[in-house]
């Protein structure tokens, strides 16, 4: 009655029909609209809530039905284009509405396959086989070609012209695809060769000193790869750079099952001396190093005899502090549940120099996880710190106030 209040007085019977066809191709693509969503979407909702699998509830998240329900009206006003310009002569607006409508349709279908996509990678980071793959760097491919051919069939729709024509066309601009596109092609090869060549994973630690990187590796895209670093702030590498630019995966260590303790102790070189009697019955008592102290004090005592070796320091060889604080370190590392025995085990005398004399720990933990593995390093060398004094031998530190004004 509006429409019909709105219109002259003296308006032909046709014209009326024709603003009652406009009217009810309207209300026709809302219902359409409508049903779409309400009924049809929900219902395939439903269908797939119901059902065991797990992988098809993905679509529903990134709604992609919705997204495909948009065809629905564009399909009433295709069907409906001949009734809104009846009249000879309109063909040509007829025409236009219609290749409208493909054009909505096409868009509606890219945005559904843009959703199915990121439905794809969901599932992707789900699997433990694609878990820590470049999934997302693919797909970002996918999607370029894909947008790159709605925009191709919606150009060529509305011109009414051959999509393989434009093409044609693009031929001749391939040198500024190839500008415009070069960070997304060399992204993408970057990937495939990440990929191709196991370098990096989704969940490895990586250190990229130039960007500041050094955490766990939480997606790999086309163009970057974001990584957490241990303070919780995030880091953007371009994902060419883990082939341009060094880096450190730490993956290795993760995979051998330890984690390499690398530390020293600096001896002070005026601490060292040969061991007296008296030294080696007191530390003959220490447990760890009972055995060590027995074998070996025989085999040097006949390693003299056998030579005549006179009794002096000088002469022969003797057992030094140094040397049996080593074999206690070594004993003691033996002794720690937390120290893998099957992978490098070595306690080691570095070249003195003016910090003193570097006794090295070159061992591996089992423990792995950062909080732990550093309380073990923190409690081997507290005690090794401690037990220096029972072989009379300081550390070495350069001197304090502390140590000037006594």
């Amino acid at each position: 009655m509006i429409i019909l209040a709105l219109l002259p007085e003296d308006s032909p019977p046709n014209l009326l029909v024709l603003w009652w066809t406009w009217l009810g191709t309207l209300a026709a693509a809302a219902l359409a609209n409508l049903f779409a969503k309400k009924v049809l979407v929900r219902a395939v909702r439903a269908i797939i809530e119901r059902t065991r699998a797990t992988w098809d509830d993905v679509f529903v998240q990134h709604e992609v039905f919705q997204k495909l329900s948009h065809v629905a009206p564009a399909l009433v006003f295709f069907g409906a284009a001949p009734l809104l310009f009846p009249a000879s002569g309109q063909e040509r607006y007829v025409d236009l509405v219609q290749r409208l409508a493909n054009a909505w349709m096409i868009l509606a279908g890219g945005r559904a396959a843009n959703a199915f996509l990121d439905g794809v990678v969901t599932l992707g980071r789900r699997q433990e086989s694609t878990r820590d793959k470049p999934i997302r760097s693919y797909a970002q491919v996918v999607k370029i070609v894909l947008w790159l051919a709605v925009g191709i069939l919606v150009v060529a729709t509305l011109m009414e012209k051959s999509p393989w024509a434009l093409l044609t066309g693009l031929g001749a601009m391939t040198a500024i695809l190839l500008l415009v596109f070069k960070d997304s092609i060399l992204g993408f090869i970057a990937s495939i060769q990440i990929a191709s060549n196991d370098l990096v994973r989704v969940g490895d630690w990586v250190e990229v000193p130039r960007y500041g990187a050094d955490g766990d590796v939480i997606d790999i895209g086309l163009h970057t790869a974001k990584i957490q670093n241990w303070d919780k702030t995030v880091a953007a590498v371009p994902t060419p750079a883990f082939l341009t630019e060094g880096f450190k995966n730490w993956r290795g260590m993760t995979e051998s099952g330890g984690r390499r303790i690398k530390r020293s102790l600096a001896i002070d070189m005026t601490s060292v001396r040969f061991l007296e009697k008296a030294d080696l019955e007191r530390l003959g008592r220490i447990q760890l190093l009972a055995d060590y102290l027995t074998e070996r004090g025989s085999e040097i005592e006949q390693w003299n005899r056998e030579r005549d070796v006179a009794a002096t320091q000088a002469n022969g060889r003797r057992l030094t502090n140094l040397g049996t604080l080593r074999a206690y370190m070594q004993a003691y590392l033996e002794a720690q549940p937390e120290i893998a025995d099957n992978m490098t085990f070595l306690v080691r005398q570095l070249a003195p120099g003016p910090e003193g004399i570097p006794l090295e720990i070159y061992v591996f933990s089992k423990e792995q996880r950062w909080v732990q593995y550093e309380g073990l390093i923190s409690d081997i060398f507290d005690h090794l710190l401690a037990v220096l004094a029972e072989f009379d031998l300081r550390v070495y530190q350069r001197p304090t106030e502390y140590v000037l004004r006594g």
